[in-house]
Parts: structure tokens; C-alpha cells; sequence
């Protein structure tokens, strides 16, 4: 093995095992460059990368419309800048075989993945099946450990995001998928849009895995997600929301004449 998959490898394992220390594994999201050079200094413990903000940073909607090569290469911008692990949010695959994917995050520098079970393949979002989602996500696991390096695949499940069915039925397929998912070969699951924290208990009492939660409007607190068991916690696009909407504050007093927004933190 060479010295950089070596290194790459190492990162990998780290990523894997800040998924059992005692406290979760606490996400900010970044997007680009700066912020995640941000998440570093400020004491994160590895960067994950928000498919979402990364978009738009570019110009583009979320949702596989941003184009697979200019994803993986901001993620290897994020990956060259930064010394932690880095995690990467690719939605549904960009159409991407599964060999493929783990050469282009490999080529990139990241150590994990976001994959969702979430088909965009004819324009529609739609919900691919358990047994179908179970094999990508194998095939992707041994590619990886092919590739000599064991990524972290934490699998999405969208079944509380655009699922059909009463909410004990989709309770139930969330059970369901994430037991397939690991069993394939996931590290994690993450029950995206799922805020109720009785439902979020029984997920992580039933996959005796780890379970990633999206900190959102109506979830719980990071204290309570802990009690709760969950061992990982990200916010997606909502850092960068929360600072496009600082700077639109600012601007705006900029603006209306108000400069004291740079008396002290400004151009020097």
C-alpha cells in the first residue's frame, strides 16, 4: 500500500471509531474552503461536507444538478486544506457506479460517504428499494476495502422525508432499511427529517449502530440526542444558512450607512 492510502486509511479508521467515543460526533457542515478551515480551528473533529451549500456555492440547486466533477473537486479543495477526516455528502451517487465513487473519493481525500436512498435518475425523487439500496451499498464497501481504503459509509434513509404510508409504517421501514443497510456494510444511519425523540430512541435502540441525527426545527437538543444514544449530529446546509444570513444583516447596515460592522472586523 502506498504512504498516501496508508495515511488515507488511518483517517478512515479515525472517522470510523469518533462514531463509539463517549460523546457524538458533533458535524458543522462546510461547503467550501474557508468554512472548512473554520470547522477545524474551532475543534471539530472531523469535516463533513453539505451536498446543499456546496451547490449553491456554486451556482447550482441542490439534488444531483451540480455536476459530479465540480462535487469532487471542491471536496478535494476541502480535503487538501484540512488535517481531519473528512466525510463527503454525494446525495444518491451522481449516477456513479460504486467503483467508481470510491476512486473519485479516494483521488479526492475523503474518508466517508453520505449515500442516500433517494433515485433522481429521471427527474422525479423517488424512494429506490431497500433490496436495491442494500446491494449499492455492499458493492460500494468492497470496492473500498479493495481499494485498501475502509470508508465510512453512513447510509441516509429518506423514508421520513418523502416516504408514503402512516408514521408507524414508515417507522417500520426506517427499522427495516437501516438493519439492511448495515448488514451490507454501512457504518451508519442517518433517518434524515426525524425529529421525534421517542422515534429517534427506538431507531437507535433497534440498530445497535451508529445513528446520525440532523440537528433541524423540532429536534431535540444535543444534550437530549446524546442521552437518546445517538453518536452522530450535522446540520446539512444550516451553517451556511446561518451565515449567508449574517451577512445579509450586515450588508444591509452597510447599506443604510451603518459602517460599525467593520470597525472591528473588516478588510486588513
Amino acid at each position: 500500500m502506498s504512504s498516501s492510502l496508508a495515511a488515507l486509511a488511518a483517517l478512515a479508521q479515525r472517522l470510523r471509531d469518533l462514531h463509539h467515543e463517549e460523546a457524538p460526533l458533533i458535524l458543522p457542515n462546510a461547503w467550501d474552503v474557508a468554512s472548512a478551515v473554520m470547522v477545524e480551528r474551532v475543534g471539530a473533529k472531523a469535516v463533513a461536507t453539505s451536498s446543499s451549500a456546496m451547490a449553491a456555492s456554486l451556482g447550482y440547486p441542490d439534488g444531483e444538478v451540480m455536476p459530479a466533477d465540480d462535487m469532487f473537486a471542491a471536496i478535494g479543495r476541502i480535503a487538501a486544506a484540512v488535517s481531519l477526516p473528512v466525510t463527503a455528502d454525494i446525495e444518491g451517487g451522481y449516477g456513479l457506479s460504486a467503483g467508481e465513487i470510491v476512486e473519485r473519493l479516494i483521488a479526492a481525500g475523503a474518508v466517508g460517504m453520505n449515500i442516500e436512498d433517494t433515485d433522481r435518475t429521471d427527474g422525479a425523487e423517488a424512494l429506490v428499494s431497500a433490496d436495491r439500496q442494500a446491494e449499492r451499498i455492499a458493492a460500494i464497501r468492497a470496492a473500498a476495502d479493495a481499494a485498501g481504503v475502509p470508508l465510512v459509509i453512513n447510509a441516509r434513509i429518506d423514508i421520513f422525508l418523502r416516504g408514503d404510508g402512516t408514521a408507524t409504517e414508515r417507522m417500520a421501514e426506517a427499522i427495516d432499511r437501516g438493519r439492511r443497510y448495515l448488514s451490507a456494510g454501512a457504518d451508519a444511519i442517518f433517518p434524515i427529517w426525524l425529529t421525534d425523540a421517542e422515534l429517534i430512541g427506538q431507531i437507535v435502540h433497534q440498530a445497535a449502530a451508529p445513528v446520525n441525527v440532523l440537528l433541524r426545527p423540532g429536534a431535540p437538543s444535543i444534550a437530549e440526542l446524546s442521552a437518546l444514544g445517538v453518536r452522530r449530529i450535522s446540520v446539512g446546509g444550516g451553517l451556511a444558512r446561518h451565515a449567508l444570513l449574517v451577512a445579509e444583516s450586515v450588508a444591509r447596515q452597510l447599506l443604510a450607512g451603518d459602517s460599525t460592522a467593520f470597525a472591528d472586523v473588516g478588510e486588513g
